[in-house]
Formats: C-alpha cells, structure tokens, sequence
C-alpha cells in the first residue's frame, strides 16, 4: 500500500528525491528506501549507527519530520553535492580581480547545486572615480549583470534552475537604480532582490527626514528618505520586488552578534548569514502532531513534538560533519558555528484541526505558543548535544547567553547552557517548503495559509498526453474524510480571501521564538490602494518582524492563469485552423499549417567569435486571423563544420512553428543551451553557446513581429496562443512543465502542476 497521502505526492518524490541511477533506473524502489538511505548516511557519524539510523528513520517515517530537498534527494547517493541549501557568499572586494574572483566561487558553488546571496553595497557606485586608470566605475548594478549571465550557464549546465538573492543598502548612492532594475521585465530575472534597511533609515522616513546616500567617506546625494521610501514601495507594488530587509533588526537579535556582522540573506529571505555561511533547512510537520483533529480535544501532542524536535536537531547537526562543501571556507564557516535552521511546515493545516482562522488573534497566539516550545525544545536538545559532543568551536558563554535570542529565552534554557554549553549557535528558522509540502501530501507550506483548499492539477503522462487530478490540502481531504462532502466552516480561509494585516501579524506572532528568519509572502489584492500597501511594511517594522515580501498580481511578474471552461473554440480561428482539445496549454493538430505560395520574412547575420564564416538566419512569417507568426527558418554557413547541425535545426524548428500554437518555448530551450567548451560575449552579453545565439535572434524576430512582449517574456495578447480567461493577466509559463499555473509562495514562484520551484 502506497505510502503517499495524495498522487502528486508520489509524483514530486519520483521527479525529485527518488534515488535513482544515470539512466532512470530506480534505486530507491519505495519512499521507505529514501527515508533509509538518509537515515543512515546521517546516522554514519554516530557511535552507535545502528540505534541512530532507527530513531532517524522513525522521524523521518509518514512525512514527520521533513529534511529539505537536497539532504532528502542527496543524502546517502555518493555524490559529490553539498547538503545545505543556500550559502551567503564572502565581502565583494570594490576591484576588478576581486570581484571576479566573487563570481568564479559563486560558480563553482552553484555548479555543486547551492543557491547563493550577496551583498553587491561593497562596489562603489556608477560614475565614481577608478583611480589608476583614468576610467569611471560601472558601478554594481553591470556587474550583478555579470552574475545573472553566470547564473544561466550554470542553470543550462544542470538540472536545477539558480538562485540568487542581491541585497543593497538603502544608503548606498545606486540605491535607486537597484530599486527599479527589474522594471525590466528582461533584467536579473535569476535574482530576487531585497533593500537592506537600517533603523536609522526608518525613524527617518517616520520624521519626513533627509537621507544621505554614501560609499566611503563621500556623500553622493541627499534625498528625503520619505521619498527613497516610496520609490522602494512603488517598485514593489508594481512588480514585487525589491523586498526589505529589516538588516539592523537582524544584526542585535543575532546570537552570534559577537563574532559576525551580517549584510546578506540566502535566495529566499530565511537565512541571515555572515560572509560563507550556509543554511542546513528542515522542518517539523506540524499537521502530523495533532491529535483528535476536528474534534473537541483537538490538540498538538507536545510530547510526541518533543521528542521529534530533539531527533530532528541531532539529524541537522550531522549533516554539517556529512555534507560536502564547494569552498573550503563554507566548510569552516559550517564548522565553526554548527548553525542549523529548524522550522516547520503545516502549521496553517495544523490551526483548522483545531478550529482556529489563519490571521485570527487565537491562531497567532497558538503560533506563537507553539514555536516557543519548539524552540526551547530545540535549544535543549542542542545544549544535551554539547554535553556529548561539545559546544560548537565559536562558543563564549556570556557573550552568547547576552546576544539575541538568548535574551528572551527561559531561565532554566539559560542556565543549562551556561553549565553545559551548546552545540549549535542558531537552531530556528522558517524556510520555504512548496515542494516538501507536497511532497508530505499537499499540506500547507511554512507558515503560510493555504493557498487553495483544492485545484486541477494537469498532468503530463509518457505518452506526451495530459490527464487532470484535483489535489486537495491535507486538512481538508482529512475534514471530507471524516465528515464527508459537507460545506467547510468558515474559519477556513485561504490566502487569497485573507486580509494583508492578517499576513503579517502572523509572520510577527511565529518571528519572536525563531532565531533567524521567516521566508513568508503577504499576498495582496490587485486592486490594493498605494497607501495601503505602503501600510502593511510599515505595519511589519512596527511588530517585530525582520523583512517584509509581498505580491500583488502585476504585468511584470503576471499572476495566475485561469483557463477558460465555456469556449471550445479559439477566438479568431477557423474550423479547420489549430485547435485545443485537452488543455489550456497544449495545442494538437491533425495537420500542419499550410504554405502559401510567398511569405514575408528577414534574414539576419549572426557573427559567432570563434567561427571563421557568419551564420546567416532567415524566418519566414505566416497571417492566421490577422497575426503574424514565426512559420519556418533557414540557417546557412559557408563553415561546413556546421551543415549537419544547422540543417536539423532548420528542419526541426520549422516543423514546430508549422504546427501554430504557442513557440516561444523554441527560444527559451535554445537560450538555455551551455557549451563546455565556454560561450562568448556578444554586444556586452555572456551567450553560453552557438544555440544559444541562435535563439536570441529568433526571439528578437518574435518580439520584432509581435509574438512576444519583449525578450525573455511569454507571448504577445493572442487568441491563437491559449483559450484563456482574457480579463486575467496572463502569467509566465513554468519553466520545468511548460504550464501557466505559476503562484508566488513563500517568497517564491512555485509552479502548482509539477512543483517546481527555485527556492524548494
């Protein structure tokens, strides 16, 4: 009997945590086998493996304790991965051989699968003097540029897609263009982004005061902070980014305040952390501890969290002794420190069991509760850990027990560290869990509410057909079950009804007992007034929290796509033109398009560095209901190193667009082409291939004819394209299935068809 709560469930471990060998073949045969396989790798570094890799196995049995996806997909393989998720990289040096040399570590340890942060506030500004040769600086907007070009060889490179987040100080003298660099729908989009804000910066955007923007010992501008503010806003509301970082609110509640200085978080927000510090996720399933669900004595069995909270702490500390590294100084920083990041998932499921709304004053103070004895659980566990193993290297016992956390936590917590120490330096946070929720049967993610309480997930079958399932929060298939198809009490709520302030008091109630921080989006209306919007930030630095992230549906970042369930037909096409018969996504065709006897088109001359001889590009556009599309494309060389390539290119494009639909999936598979042997830059642009090139020419001819809104977007409005709701902004496809079902998530855009997402 399956193990697996739901389909998709079995779906998300087969896809992405099923050990399996170079060829598909599966090793793992069962989930148990997974859980196995970690459990005793991790439990290899014990004194006793056998009793370990029970009591592991046993936390890790029915989805109880959830390691995040690396450790669950990586632990046990042999493979040379690291097991943390995310590393914060070292201090940008402000020249030219020290940067680089930022970028070459941050490549080889995204090539290993780590997600990267980094602070870019350490290069100095556009226009500022480059003393020695006569220049004026870039500034770090065109080298996170660079970055972004990196992070694309190496995601075409591998099978998981890159992360990144660039913070920047809100005195920085770019700090405006930061702000506003991903108006561009085509720039940084491998990076989240996030404005370091200081305190001071706050009182004086409370007091309408000026703000001075400096590098060195230079002030560059004097803006009203008031006005700095809103622009941070403005950009935010429009395409949800840049976020804020609350940094010097994360600085004093750090532990660690006595050894390290903190200017940079990890791709999702959750992990604060000093130059190489690296972030160890795992979460406790909140939704599998209640007891008596839905009914009168509906509660968490705190024994029972306990017990799994100090199994879960041992687990994550081995983790650091088993894990590889991609930098030795990851590897110290590790070590030193023995920082690991316990959070929780299903808590939103979890609160229904019990009757509580999510945003309620009765749910965040249960949240509350809760994550107080989870963090006093965990730092007990730790501390029973030092007594064993010793305290973690950096360890002073008064400056500890006087920084951050520490300061609020239980006396009888204090004491037993003062006497005995304590083996890990932080213990809590909040990550983000999109995949590993589904993955443990659909329950809800983090801390977050539920997004739907159920939705039509489209399948893709090896066949190439689609099949559709409704996937169902664990909570609610656990009420259907119990109560059958009767109508839900209206203290379920999910994230789209939930008011932003709701959100946030939330986010405020579980941030006081964690140690790092929380990944948490605040989804807001479309129609959210300005003013209102600017509320809900002021309203996070007003409660505690350490970072603020929205989204609000926009055109930039699009929003859900609903698809249409009256039409049949596609708007403007003819009986005998394409049409949908399954999906809102995939488009059959008995035949391809016709070709008239002449067609309009361009011809374009691509110059490759390397090559001797120009590649010439021809394509060739038809009408259909008065649009233009892309129908064929010639590709010529004089190189005949090139003829074999180059005419199965020309024969399996052109077969492509002749069948209509939509095509632009043609140019993001080329752009995502790497060549081993290196790319070239190419009118200031790092291209990784030949292919690569070739798919920009043919995206620029997209755009050019109307196809595409612009470069490295999705189609222009076009009936031909989808049966779509047409009053519904139109979203991003998912770039793992194809399909347009993209939700923002924990801080994340996380596709609800297949899972994917670049923060899970």
């Amino acid at each position: 009997m399956s193990r697996f709560a739901a389909p998709i469930a079995e779906q998300i471990w087969d896809m992405k945590y099923r050990f399996k060998q170079a060829d598909g073949t599966p090793i793992d045969q069962t989930v148990e086998d997974s859980w196995r396989r970690i459990a005793r790798d991790l439990a290899q570094v014990e004194n006793d493996p056998a009793h370990w890799e029970q009591k592991f196995f046993e936390a890790l049995e029915d989805f109880k304790y959830l390691p995040a996806g690396r450790i669950t997909a990586g632990a046990g393989t042999a493979r040379r991965v690291t097991l943390f998720n995310c590393f914060v990289m070292g201090t940008v040096p402000d020249s030219m051989g020290g940067i680089f040399d930022m970028l070459k570590e941050a490549a080889l340890t995204m090539q290993q699968g780590g997600g990267i942060g980094y602070d870019f506030s350490t290069i100095r500004p556009r226009g500022a003097d480059v003393h020695g040769v006569a220049a004026d600086a870039s500034g770090p907007l065109s080298f996170m540029d660079v970055w972004d070009a990196m992070c694309r060889t190496i995601m075409s490179a591998g099978s998981r897609r890159g992360a990144m987040m660039a913070t920047m100080r809100c005195d920085h003298p770019d700090i405006e263009h930061f702000i506003t660099a991903k108006s561009d729908p085509a720039r940084l989009r491998m990076f989240n982004m996030s404005v370091l804000v200081t305190d001071a910066f706050m009182e004086a955007v409370k007091a309408d005061g000026p703000w001075e923007l400096v590098f060195g010992d230079k002030v560059y501008h004097t803006v009203q902070a008031r006005d700095l503010w809103n622009k941070i806003m403005q950009a935010t509301y429009d395409y949800a980014e840049p976020g804020v970082i609350f940094i010097d609110r994360i600085n004093q509640a750090n532990n660690l305040s006595y050894v390290e200085t903190i200017a940079a978080t990890n791709p999702c927000g959750e992990q604060p952390l000093p130059p190489y510090g690296a972030c160890l996720l795992g979460s406790v399933n909140l939704a599998r501890l209640v007891a008596d669900p839905f009914g009168k004595d509906a509660h968490l069995d705190e024994a029972a969290m306990q017990e799994l909270v100090a199994t879960a702490v041992r687990m994550m500390d081995n983790v650091v002794d088993a894990s590889k590294f991609p930098l030795p100084e990851q590897a110290a920083e590790a070590q030193a420190k023995r920082r690991i990041g316990l959070g929780v998932t299903g808590l939103a499921d979890a609160l229904l069991m019990l009757g509580l709304r999510y945003g309620s004053d009765e749910a965040a103070q249960q949240t509350e509760r809760w994550l107080h004895a989870i963090a006093r659980a965990a730092y007990l566990a730790s501390v029973d850990l030092a007594k064993e193993k010793g305290a973690f290297p950096l360890f002073d016992a008064e400056k500890y027990l006087d920084s951050g956390t520490m300061l609020q936590m239980d006396d009888d917590v204090r004491d037993a560290i003062r006497e005995h120490g304590i083996r890990n330096a932080l213990l809590t946070s909040i990550a983000p869990t999109g995949t590993i929720s589904l993955y443990a049967g659909n329950v809800s993610s983090g801390i977050e509410p539920v997004f739907a309480y159920a939705y039509t997930r489209k399948v893709l079958q090896k066949d190439g057909s689609r099949t559709e399932e409704e996937v169902v929060d664990y909570a609610v298939q656990m009420w259907r079950d119990k109560f059958g198809d009767v109508e839900l009490p209206d203290y379920f709520v999910n994230a789209q009804t939930l008011s932003p302030s709701d959100h946030v008091k939330m986010q405020a109630a579980a941030q006081k007992w964690i140690d790092s921080s929380i990944s948490k989006t605040i989804n807001c209306p479309e129609d959210i007034s300005f003013d209102a919007f600017k509320d809900v930030y002021m309203q996070a630095w007003d409660l505690g929290c350490k970072g603020c992230t929205t989204y609000r549906p926009n055109d930039v970042t699009g929003s859900v796509l609903t698809v249409s369930e009256s039409s049949d037909k596609v708007p403007g096409e003819s009986a005998d033109a394409p049409h949908e018969v399954d999906g809102g996504d995939v488009i059959y065709m008995s035949e391809p398009l016709d070709r008239p006897q002449s067609l309009e088109g361009s011809t374009y001359k691509l110059k490759w560095p390397d090559s001797e001889h120009a590649i010439y590009l021809t394509i060739n556009d038809i009408v259909i209901g008065g649009r233009r599309r892309p129908f064929e494309v010639f590709i010529n060389s004089k190189n005949m190193e090139h003829y074999a390539w180059t005419l199965a290119l020309t024969r399996m494009i052109s077969a492509v667009f002749r069948r209509g639909g939509d095509v632009s999936f043609v140019v993001e598979e080329l752009k995502a082409v790497f060549d081993p042997r290196g790319g070239a830059w190419v009118q200031g642009k790092y291209i990784p291939s030949i292919l690569a090139a070739i798919g920009g020419v043919i995206e620029q001819h997209m755009v050019a004819i109307g196809f595409l809104e612009g470069e490295g977007m999705g189609l222009k409005s076009d009936p031909q394209a989808q049966v779509v709701n047409m009053d519904a902004p139109r979203g991003k496809a998912c770039p793992s299935c194809g399909q347009y079902d993209m939700v923002m998530i924990e801080g994340c855009m996380t596709c609800r068809s297949c899972g994917h997402s670049k923060c899970g």
